[in-house]
This record gives structure tokens, C-alpha cells and sequence, in this order.
């Protein structure tokens, strides 16, 4: 076949490809169904003959001003203000304001490009026919690229909620976890999409 496995190389003219065996496209297709479940609906799509600026100022239209209780959907849609990048001087209670303001704006958009781009994935995985040895190959040209790094990228802050890894060190603590331990396939999904995101990275 020419590829390795389960790591992205760059096509000639552009684009990326990678060999999947059904193993990998089965587990990418569930996580990538579990996000579009964890994510939910995005904006309603507003009726053609809309008038563009009356939808962008719809009652309905609006977001969310809480930041969510799960943890993963935090990391997937985080507050854009306050945080580690704080300073010292900013009064937390404006911090709080302005974040709700951005989230109503902002969080239904951003939701529904996390939607399309987990949808993008499942998409090329249901239009991968494995060869006889069981593995296929992903050919990503036009914007798919963009999308599954969007979307790698989106299930590993799902993953790292889950496990509650916050720095890059942790991971290589989790990495050495014994096999017996109810958290290891996580973990090696989660240093999977790593090497995966990485690599379609260097393709880009």
C-alpha cells in the first residue's frame, strides 16, 4: 500500500491520506458520533428568503450565557475572557458579563462548525470500502483537511476532559498506566488522535 498506518502523509497536489484497518474507522467513527451526540443541535437554519440581518438579531438566534456544567463541553467551548490569562487588575464580576455577552453571540455558531466538521468525519469514514487486507485508505483534499483537524482536535479536549489530563506531562503518566486499568483504552485513544492530529498537522 505504500502508507503507514493510522498517521496522515500529504498527497501530491494537495491534500492529506492516511491507511485506516477497520479497527481505526470504527473507533473514529464512534468517537465522532459520540462528540455530534455530546455537542447536540447548532443554530437553527434560518428560512432562504430570510432577511440576513434580522436573523443575526433574532430572540431565538441568541446562545447560552452560562458557560456548561460538563467538563468536556467547558473545554469545548470555553469562556472567552477570565481564566489564566486574567490579570490581577480586572474586576472578575465584568470578566463574568463579558463572557456571557461573547458566549450569547458566538457559542451557537461555534457549535454548529463543531457539528459540520464531526459530520465531515463521519462522512469520509462512511465512504471508505476496505481492500482485501482489511485496511483503506482516507484521501482528504478541498477543506476536509481543516475539518478533521477541527475535529481531532475537539475529541481530544473531549478525551482529556474524561481523563482530567490538564497538561502535557499527565499524558505520559497515563501513558504508563498499567493495563488492567479501566482508563487505559481511553488513554491510548487519546495519544492516537494525538500522533494522528500531528501528523495531518505536518501534511498542512
Amino acid at each position: 500500500m505504500g502508507r503507514s498506518m493510522g498517521t496522515f502523509e500529504a498527497l501530491k497536489g494537495g491534500g492529506a491520506a492516511a491507511a485506516l484497518d477497520e479497527i481505526e474507522i470504527s473507533i473514529l467513527r464512534s468517537l465522532a458520533v459520540q462528540l455530534l451526540e455530546l455537542i447536540g443541535p447548532g443554530a437553527p437554519e434560518p428560512a432562504e428568503d430570510a432577511d440576513p440581518l434580522a436573523v443575526l438579531f433574532a430572540e431565538g438566534n441568541e446562545g447560552p450565557t452560562e458557560p456548561p456544567s460538563d467538563p468536556a463541553l467547558a473545554r469545548l467551548f470555553p469562556d472567552a475572557y477570565g481564566g489564566p490569562g486574567a490579570g490581577p487588575k480586572d474586576d472578575p464580576q465584568e470578566l463574568l458579563a463579558r463572557s456571557a455577552e461573547f458566549r450569547r453571540f458566538t457559542e451557537n455558531d461555534l457549535r454548529t462548525r463543531k457539528r459540520e466538521d464531526a459530520l465531515a468525519v463521519v462522512r469520509s469514514l462512511d465512504g471508505l470500502i476496505p481492500a482485501g487486507d482489511g485496511a483503506a485508505v482516507l484521501e482528504l483534499t478541498g477543506e476536509l483537511p481543516l475539518r478533521w483537524l477541527g475535529a481531532l482536535n475537539d475529541l481530544r479536549l473531549t478525551l482529556a476532559a474524561r481523563l482530567d489530563i490538564t497538561e502535557d506531562d499527565e499524558s505520559e503518566l497515563l501513558f504508563r498506566l498499567p493495563d488492567d486499568d479501566p482508563r487505559k483504552p481511553m488513554v491510548m485513544a487519546y495519544l492516537w488522535l494525538g500522533g494522528l492530529q500531528e501528523s495531518l498537522i505536518e501534511t498542512l
